[in-house]
């Protein structure tokens, strides 16, 4: 049984509570799967859209061309932020959550890998 690598990435507020994370697993060098969740009760503005950016801009993740996505179904911030930096092929509900095909453009920095925003942690 080959081996996936797995990331957690957690945006957290600035007192270290978790707000939101991704759970992250490559299952191909062009493919990749994210679970995205929110924390419940009260976000900062603007958290949702850095939890999207964070995961698309993980070297592993970046360099992989197409995505599935779970996100909370309803959760449109996810969706319009995940629409803005790819291309959504398929989207279907299951349960509560959101599942997304997604195919990304290729974009990388110099490194290949982004490094952490004030309150992002990747484990």
């Amino acid at each position: 049984m080959p081996h996936h690598p797995r990331l957690v990435i957690e945006i957290n507020d600035t007192d270290g509570r978790r707000l939101a994370a991704a759970d992250i697993e490559v299952i191909a060098p062009s493919m990749a799967r994210a679970s995205l969740h929110v924390e419940s009760g009260h976000v900062p503005m603007g958290t949702r859209p850095r939890l999207v950016d964070a995961v698309l801009d993980e070297g592993n993740v970046a360099s992989c061309t197409h995505l599935l996505i779970a996100v909370p179904l309803g959760d449109t911030e996810i969706l319009d932020r995940v629409r803005q930096r790819c291309r959504v092929t398929d989207t279907h509900p299951a349960g509560v959550t959101c599942l997304m095909g997604v195919d990304q453009p290729h974009h990388h920095t110099a490194t290949g890998r982004t490094e952490s925003a004030p309150g992002e942690r990747r484990v």
